[in-house]
């Protein structure tokens, strides 16, 4: 996975949710208790956070900072601090050496970054579409890359199907809904 990746999500995320940036974003996205403006911030926070991690390659934790996000900027305008993240995000991944290591519970490369932050885009924007009411699934092609990366368990079938269930937003005919769960970025 690349800069690419990180790009085509946030521009998916932007294109589905632009048409409703003037509708009422203090509403719960999905099933999370956060507000959908409040999880569309989450998602540049992230963006962000792997964009240091890539950066710095710290081996033992987080960097010590974070992104606020003014509590006065319009739902389009956190849509555009997401899409800032995301190119922070895929230049940091696309000037770093494959063999780079930085901290996310272990060592993690590069293009495990991009496979977080594929994921962190595209189901926060599920979480808000629901929240918002806007029909609306992962696309099939980023589904299917973080699905191999992330997700090498995961069942047969759709591959946006199969990440929302994987991830606790979906059903999938013949299993149980998923209560907790977890991605694996790090590598050897």
């Amino acid at each position: 996975m690349t800069g690419t990746d990180v790009r085509a999500a946030a521009d998916e995320m932007t294109r589905v949710l632009r048409p409703h940036h003037e509708r009422d974003w203090s509403v719960p996205a999905g099933t999370l208790t956060w507000s959908c403006w409040t999880t569309a911030a989450h998602v540049a926070h992230d963006l962000l956070a792997y964009a240091g991690q890539v950066t710095a390659s710290p081996d033992g934790g987080y960097l010590p900072y974070d992104l606020r996000v003014s509590s006065t900027a319009t739902p389009a305008q956190v849509l555009t601090v997401v899409r800032a993240c995301a190119g922070m995000l895929a230049t940091a991944v696309d000037a770093a050496a494959p063999d780079a290591r930085a901290w996310h519970f272990g060592p993690c490369d590069p293009a495990g970054f991009v496979a977080m932050g594929v994921p962190e885009t595209l189901l926060h924007t599920h979480d808000i579409t629901v929240g918002l009411g806007v029909p609306w699934q992962p696309p099939p092609e980023l589904s299917t890359l973080v699905l191999r990366r992330l997700f090498p368990d995961a069942p047969t079938g759709a591959a946006p199907d199969v990440l929302l269930w994987m991830t606790g937003r979906g059903e999938l005919p013949g299993r149980a809904r998923r209560t907790s769960w977890r991605w694996r970025a790090a590598v050897d």
